[in-house]
């Protein structure tokens, strides 16, 4: 079942990323590109969930899942600074 949940996340992020990337190439909201920068680095993160939890069991990929979720915070904390009027 855990599976099932990682693997779910993964598509899920990776389906906002898209759907937000898709949004900002329509609209040229410059918080859309942000959040859909935030939502790539969140599913790369997801997707090394999967590799280190279900395919590379003897792997410890912990350090790199952290740094891509610090990574995709900071993008969308600097993106909300940069573009203060409109978030």
């Amino acid at each position: 079942m855990p599976a099932a949940v990682y693997v779910l996340c993964f598509a899920t992020s990776t389906a906002c990323a898209w759907l937000l990337g898709r949004s900002f190439r329509r609209t040229g909201a410059r918080l859309l590109l942000w959040s859909a920068l935030c939502f790539v680095l969140l599913a790369a993160q997801n997707l090394l969930l999967v590799i280190d939890l279900l395919v590379l069991t003897a792997s410890d990929f912990r350090s790199p899942r952290v740094l891509l979720a610090l990574a995709a915070v900071g993008v969308l904390l600097f993106g909300c600074i940069w573009d203060l009027e409109e978030c």
